[in-house]
């Protein structure tokens, strides 16, 4: 057997100097205590100005890292914020998700997300989740999906909902769009456009609702709206084509509808697909307008008219009160609406004139 011809006494020095440096090894170099250091990591004005340049040094030439979990012990915080999403599929979260991250970064907070839909389907309990994972607070991003819950959690941790009008909860704020003011946009386009037979795909939920409020409103106020038509979607490409097909079907005849508002940017990439199955044109037959102005809104070929809800500021503003919160956890409930805008593209025209008989 070939043997080693290292001493026992280099191996072990080998060893050690693999080992990460330890608050142990930096107080050492230093000639301070442990305790003293763990002041200079936590930014205590008690330790003079030599030893904390002392400690400072130390780190910089072991290469010290702080372990992020026993700093979370000793100051009772993970510096990390759960996040909530009810869908990771939908780009719009995504945009909101960036709006986030930048002023949460800047003060030194981490994002942890978890898909509500994965979640339900696992029988997991988000709020159980992230109290167990000690984060120091909670942004819900759309849809809930157990509002019991969350009212819990709120009790616990600071707590903000982006994107979403409910629930209304003594300590929790609320960042959203004006969507029943962003429908009224979108369809008094249409309207202006030279629309009467009107068409929207509705979705699910508090949002869905304002927005087919906003959509009845804008066509009652104008006196169209006994050839305007509502069809139930449930915000995916799938459901928009469905509803598409039931609406666009040559066998309503003159009753078919000249222009379409759909819930969101996904659901009119379904209309734009049953469209193209049925011969028609967008946006010389059919005009379509989406809403949220996601990246798929802005994709060349599609270019859809599509309602910006400022889901980037709706992301920001959503961290800032989270930040706010923080400092003022039992601060009254704040409600903050953004004014959305309409983005005009590709997608809408004026009807084509009524063929003579």
């Amino acid at each position: 057997m070939e043997r080693s011809n290292e001493r026992p006494q280099e191996r072990s020095h080998e060893r050690s100097q693999e080992r990460p440096p330890t608050i142990r090894g930096v107080a050492e170099r230093a000639g301070v205590s442990k305790s003293l250091v763990s002041l200079v990591l936590q930014g205590s004005p008690r330790v003079s100005e030599a030893k904390r340049r002392a400690v400072l040094d130390a780190i910089d030439e072991l290469g010290y890292r702080p372990n992020a979990a026993a700093r979370s012990l000793v100051a009772r915080r993970t510096h990390t914020v759960g996040v909530l999403l009810n869908d990771m599929r939908n780009p719009w979260f995504v945009e909101v998700l960036d709006g986030l991250n930048s002023p949460l970064q800047a003060h030194g907070l981490r994002m942890l997300m978890a898909d509500g839909r994965l979640d339900r389907r696992a029988g997991q309990d988000f709020a159980r989740t992230f109290q167990e994972l000690r984060v120091d607070g909670i942004v819900v991003v759309g849809t809930l999906p157990d509002p019991d819950g969350l009212a819990e959690v709120a009790e616990r941790l600071p707590t903000v909902i982006a994107g979403n009008h409910e629930p209304r909860l003594p300590h929790v704020d609320i960042v959203a769009n004006d969507d029943e003011r962003g429908a009224r946009l979108a369809t008094e386009h249409l309207i202006t456009l030279g629309h009467r037979r009107l068409a929207h795909i509705a979705g699910q939920g508090v949002v869905g609702a304002l927005r087919r409020r906003g959509f009845e409103a804008a066509v009652r106020d104008h006196g169209w709206e006994d050839t305007a038509v509502v069809a139930n979607g449930d915000g995916t490409e799938e459901g928009g084509y469905r509803a598409a097909v039931r609406l666009l079907n040559p066998a309503r005849g003159a009753e078919r509808p000249t222009a379409v508002f759909a819930f969101n940017d996904i659901s009119a990439i379904g209309v734009l697909s049953a469209a193209q199955e049925l011969g028609l044109d967008v946006p010389a037959d059919l005009s379509l307008v989406g809403y949220d102005n996601t990246y798929l809104a802005r994709i060349r070929h599609l270019w859809l008219n599509s309602v910006n809800n400022a889901s980037h500021e709706v992301g920001r503003r959503a961290a800032r009160c989270l930040l706010d919160r923080m400092d003022r956890p039992t601060a009254p409930a704040d409600r903050q609406l953004v004014a959305p805008e309409l983005e005009i593209r590709g997608s809408t025209a004026p009807p084509r004139p009524a063929r003579p008989v």
